[in-house]
């Protein structure tokens, strides 16, 4: 595996296994060198837990990249998760214009939306703020209703491929390069990933497991990221984060006490075995 400096940017929740708490180890296991900027900090995620304690840490955002500046400080990816802000957004966009080194990739995993609706506290500026953030990435990790919202398209529970294919098809008109798209099945019992790059697409389908864990998507955007950006290429890349999110799962179904996030780290081995 090439061996990276990557930069991820998305919150902290303490306790939760989700966003950087999964990032960092993940991109670390697939042998990438990983440095963090925190959007924020929470004591737990929002996903069943009662309302957490929130530390906005968007001040921090510029500072850090001051000093860094400084240090002549730059990276060969950068992977962004959950931004709290719009103001966070632009912070973002001018670490990616001043941060990263000439060849470098950018991903967006645009996380503010799921099951037909933004997350609390967002809204439609936010979303478009996200929106022109994606247009600056090299590779987006959208879920279907974070395209939607995008895209303006209708969002659909079913759907055919005529429906997906319309979909992705504005993305790119809108500018976004290559689009990773996650949680499309087109049949019961199966779900799947499609790779989009405007020419063409590619559909990695797999079993749709009987239970869902908050931070899955987490998982998969960062093994994708560190697969990618480790030499695989796109297709192995969406392959190797979709076969690991699913062991994750599995390492988590049966042990109800272990509701709020998956036993990701018990499996770390076999990313790395995957990764070989």
């Amino acid at each position: 595996m090439k061996y990276n400096r990557v930069l991820t940017i998305q919150d902290i929740s303490c306790l939760g296994q989700c966003s950087m708490t999964v990032a960092l180890p993940i991109l670390s296991a697939c042998g990438q060198e990983t440095c963090i900027i925190p959007s924020a900090v929470l004591s737990t995620h929002t996903g069943g837990f009662s309302f957490p304690t929130i530390r906005d840490t968007s001040m921090d955002i510029p500072a850090i990249r001051a000093h860094w500046e400084k240090e002549a400080v730059c990276f060969d990816a950068i992977y962004t998760g959950y931004l709290g802000t719009k103001e966070q957004i632009a912070d973002v966009a001018n670490v990616f214009d001043t941060m990263l080194r000439p060849g470098g990739k950018i991903i967006v995993d645009p996380a503010m939306a799921d099951h037909g609706k933004l997350y609390s506290g967002f809204d439609m500026v936010y979303a478009q703020a996200m929106t022109e953030l994606c247009k600056k990435a090299d590779v987006i990790l959208p879920n279907l209703t974070e395209s939607c919202l995008m895209t303006g398209c209708e969002y659909k529970e079913s759907y055919d491929e005529a429906y997906i294919h319309d979909v992705l098809k504005k993305l790119h008109d809108m500018g976004m390069k290559t689009v990773v798209l996650t949680g499309i099945g087109y049949v019961p019992g199966e779900t799947g990933v499609v790779l989009s790059d405007g020419h063409g697409q590619w559909h990695y389908r797999h079993q749709k497991l009987a239970r869902s864990y908050h931070g899955t998507g987490d998982i998969y955007a960062s093994a994708f990221v560190g697969s990618w950006i480790g030499g695989k290429t796109m297709e192995e890349a969406v392959k190797i984060a979709a076969d690991y999110a699913c062991e994750c799962i599995k390492a988590t179904i049966g042990d109800e006490s272990h509701w709020y996030g998956t036993k990701f780290e018990s499996v770390l081995g076999k990313l790395i075995d995957m990764l070989k």
